[in-house]
Parts: structure tokens; C-alpha cells; sequence
């Protein structure tokens, strides 16, 4: 049985903005300005986002606007920037984190300094529709 992309053409044209970021900056700049431009590059396409976007608080005591998210596209797909040698098992799970505390299906993480971009895609196994 073949499964269906989630978001699959939406996940394909925020790819394409990424690329096009990678494309013009490079590798080798800071998170702030690969977010700068992958902002203007949503608006080029008409994409929805909230950039920025803090996290509720996921327990009580919790600092109020602790933890924010790089993008909520769509209101569907949170986008996690980075910008080091590899992805960690902590960026996944950061991602994982956000993504239940918005209860959001799809989550990317994409770092900018691999010689290739490949954007992961993490999936909210706890989603609730």
C-alpha cells in the first residue's frame, strides 16, 4: 500500500524556496539570514507563515514565551532552520517538541551547511485532527 506525501504540495514549494535560499547564500551564513531571505522567498510565493512563532507552554510553571519556532507555515508545517556541520538527535527531538505543543502533522528541519540540502521531514506520531 504507497502512502500519500503529507502536505505534499505545499512540502513541495517551501522546498523550493530552500533551495533557492541555499542557492543564493551558500553554506556558509548565519541562521538570521537564511531565515531573512527564506521569508521573502514564502512571500515571492505566496505562502503563509508566522515567523518567530512562540511555543505554548507545555507544563505548569513553564516560562511564558521560553521557546519559539523559526516558521509555522500554513499553519500546518513548522520549519526548524539550522546551521551547523550535522542534525542532532536533539534537533529532531526539539522539532518533535514543537511539534506536539502546536499539534501540528508535519514538521522540516533543515540545515543550511550541508554541501546538499535535504531538508528532514519529522512526522507528529501524537497528532490529533
Amino acid at each position: 500500500m504507497k502512502q500519500e506525501l503529507i502536505f505534499k504540495e505545499l512540502s513541495y514549494r517551501i522546498n523550493g524556496a530552500l533551495f533557492d535560499v541555499q542557492n543564493e547564500l551558500g553554506r556558509y551564513c548565519n541562521e538570521k539570514q537564511y531565515g531573512d531571505l527564506l521569508e521573502e522567498k514564502l512571500k515571492e510565493r505566496k505562502i503563509g507563515y508566522e515567523r518567530e512563532k512562540f511555543i505554548p507552554e507545555s507544563f505548569e510553571g513553564e516560562r511564558p514565551n521560553r521557546n519559539r519556532v523559526d516558521f509555522l507555515v500554513e499553519n500546518l508545517i513548522v520549519i526548524e532552520l539550522k546551521v551547523k556541520r550535522v542534525i542532532e538527535r536533539q534537533d529532531f527531538y526539539q522539532t518533535k517538541r514543537y511539534l506536539v505543543a502546536f499539534n501540528k502533522k508535519l514538521g522540516l528541519v533543515v540545515n543550511f551547511r550541508e554541501k546538499y540540502l535535504q531538508p528532514k521531514r519529522i512526522i507528529n506520531s501524537q497528532f490529533v485532527d
